[in-house]
């Protein structure tokens, strides 16, 4: 492959339509056609720059098309999209609900299978991808099957899927690319395989040149090998152009490992401001940010499962499962804490620090022996489960 753009000149190509479209789309009489377009340019320019309120302007134009007549599958459908990345999955299901012919459509089941793995219904999540795989063996349905491959614990399937979604991909689909080298990457990264992990992330890098999100999970990798001092400094790179609350934490919880309270405290105050304003706003998109927050940095277990409760109330699958067993166990609700992290663990999830969590629930119940069992397969999963990492 050949680059053929980078971050920077893909973001101007945006702004550029952007500023094209943006006053026609908002004259009256509107021209569907416009603001359709405009209010996809703004999720794409939300998407690429990881702002969330981009994303909800995005939604308020498009809800406005809607009240005003502009109606159709692709709108429909982007406005299920939108919801289903700011994690509300119920507005999303209805969003997809709301025309009849998106029903057939292989993009609307794809996302429909989505919405399945994210509340929890894994089964009916497989064979959604599976049939949509069947139908199109594009490389984001591909990797969506990987995906769900790796978190339920086939890695080799997870693998493959992921390298023949590569090799669907053109010369002209960098960021894509690059998004998929980040998933191979995480996967090793969560069974310890670090060296590999930065082989992915670094061809990333070369094929999507300056884009945050790369550079964000070498700062992580970085952290999580021990380079705590150069992971800050990318950090605070990072959050002065994405100011996202979750990097300000991981900023926080680096300098904290550096020794550095006073700074550290500077950049959690920043992100729980943030984490709360969004919730202030009616947003959902943090709950689970603020439930990792009050239980990892403020140890406060009440805080942290009123947040993990709304956060399971919108979609419950194993990481939220997870959550809450974790925020109760900080809250000493111990059995309470054991019932909801069985419940992660039923689905088939395979991961080593929800294993050791597990681990930490049963030694608090005085139950060793089963402790000592899901702390040895959380080990054996992963060696470094207790590095340093990211909430995502």
């Amino acid at each position: 492959m050949v680059a053929s753009a980078d971050f920077k000149s893909e973001l101007q190509r945006l702004d550029e339509e952007l500023a094209e479209v943006r006053d026609r789309a908002m004259a009256a009489p509107p021209d569907g056609e416009v603001v359709i377009r405009f209010a996809h340019r703004l999720y794409q320019r939300g998407s690429l720059t990881g702002d969330l309120q981009e994303l909800e302007r995005a939604e308020r134009v498009l809800d406005g098309a809607i009240y005003q007549g502009i109606a159709g599958p692709d709108v429909w459908f982007l406005k299920a999209s939108l919801a289903f990345n700011l994690h509300r999955i119920s507005d999303a299901r209805m969003a997809l609900a709301a025309d009849s012919n998106l029903a057939g459509s292989v993009q609307a089941r794809a996302l429909m299978a989505d919405l399945d793995f994210e509340e929890g219904k894994y089964k009916e999540a497989q064979l959604g991808y599976e049939h949509v795989v069947e139908q199109d063996r594009s490389w984001d349905n591909l990797a969506r099957l990987a995906h769900a491959e790796a978190k339920l614990g086939d890695d080799a399937a997870a693998e493959k899927l992921f390298v023949e979604a590569e090799e669907e991909l053109t010369a002209k689909q960098m960021r894509a690319f690059a998004w998929v080298e980040l998933q191979r990457g995480l996967l090793h990264l969560s069974r310890g395989r670090h060296e590999y992990a930065r082989v992915h992330y670094e061809r990333a890098d070369r094929a999507y040149p300056g884009y945050w999100l790369v550079c964000e999970h070498i700062a992580e990798l970085t952290g999580a090998e021990g380079g705590y001092a150069d992971a800050a400094t990318m950090y605070e790179e990072i959050v002065e152009t994405v100011p996202r609350p979750e990097f300000q934490q991981a900023l926080g919880e680096l300098l904290l490992l550096m020794g550095e309270s006073e700074k550290a405290e500077w950049f959690f105050v920043k992100a729980v401001t943030a984490y709360l304003e969004s919730a202030r706003r009616g947003c959902v998109h943090y709950y689970h940010h603020l439930a990792d927050f009050f239980a990892d940095v403020r140890e406060d277990g009440e805080e942290a499962v009123k947040w993990a409760r709304r956060d399971l109330g919108l979609r419950e699958n194993f990481s939220t499962q997870a959550a809450l067993a974790w925020a109760l166990y900080r809250d000493g609700r111990f059995e309470e804490a054991w019932a909801s992290i069985s419940k992660s663990i039923a689905s088939g999830v395979k991961d080593a620090r929800i294993f050791s969590r597990a681990a930490s629930i049963l030694l608090a119940l005085d139950k060793r022996d089963e402790g000592d069992k899901y702390l040895e397969m959380a080990v054996a999963l992963n060696p470094r489960f207790q590095s340093f990492h990211v909430h995502r």
